[in-house]
């Protein structure tokens, strides 16, 4: 089997961490929010966190057909999609990386001007969109899976079997999510919003807008705040006098 060389891109590792600490951003309201808290980590750290998959996926590909006679088949299909958006957004990171070969071979932070002109080099519109597509296919596959009989109990009895065959990794991912979505009300107001604003980021990305990702506008309230506090505590010394 051919090594895919570009694996090994300078690029590859800061680019998921800069990926992963965006969502983190884009994701603090969620964060705050008691009953979406859980949903929204799971998302991060099994979706979007700057980890390899690929030990957990080919898990998954491995045990499936095992997993037909145990599993109901929508549970199956969220597994499916899974795999798939974790390949794809493998295909694409390590498309970017390259782009960021070519276009900063020189640099070594990522941020988000450069990030948005590696993002329209690699292009690739449709599977964008389909990306963003399975991410809620995935959450709405485990939204689904919490209210079905059962599951919970065979989740939990299938611990040790899944340790003893080598499976720890997928029943994590299966049980992590179970326990995350079963806390979480509105599923589909959570995910409907997850997708509305990463469209809306991948149209300004793509229209080669400025603050693709609302990031300068967040920290600009930040930033007056500061700018205000010294001129504050200048004024209460001066009324002290």
């Amino acid at each position: 089997m051919t090594r895919e060389p570009r694996n090994a891109s300078r690029w590859l590792p800061p680019l998921r961490q800069w990926q992963a600490t965006r969502v983190e951003r884009s994701f603090g309201h969620f964060l705050e929010d008691p009953q979406r808290h859980d949903a929204a980590m799971f998302f991060l750290s099994e979706v979007y966190g700057d980890h390899d998959f690929s030990r957990r996926d080919a898990s998954v590909a491995r045990i499936v057909p095992m997993m037909q006679k145990l599993l109901p088949a929508s549970v199956l299909a969220t597994l499916a999609d899974a795999i798939e958006l974790d390949a794809l957004t493998h295909a694409l990171d390590l498309r970017m990386a390259q782009a960021l070969e070519v276009l900063a071979p020189r640099r070594k932070t990522l941020d988000q001007a450069l990030y948005t002109q590696a993002y329209r080099q690699v292009g690739h519109r449709r599977l964008r969109l389909h990306q963003i597509d399975l991410i809620v296919r995935v959450g709405a596959g485990l939204a689904q899976a919490v209210r079905l009989p059962g599951v919970s109990m065979l989740l939990k009895l299938s611990r040790g079997p899944a340790r003893a065959t080598g499976l720890a990794d997928l029943q994590g991912f299966l049980e992590r999510g179970f326990a995350a979505f079963a806390l979480l009300g509105d599923a589909r107001a959570f995910l409907q919003e997850i997708a509305t604003s990463e469209q809306d980021s991948a149209k300004r990305l793509f229209a080669g807008k400025p603050d693709p990702f609302g990031l300068e506008a967040e920290r600009a309230p930040a930033q007056a705040a500061a700018k205000r506090a010294p001129a504050k505590r200048a004024s209460v010394r001066k009324t002290a006098r």
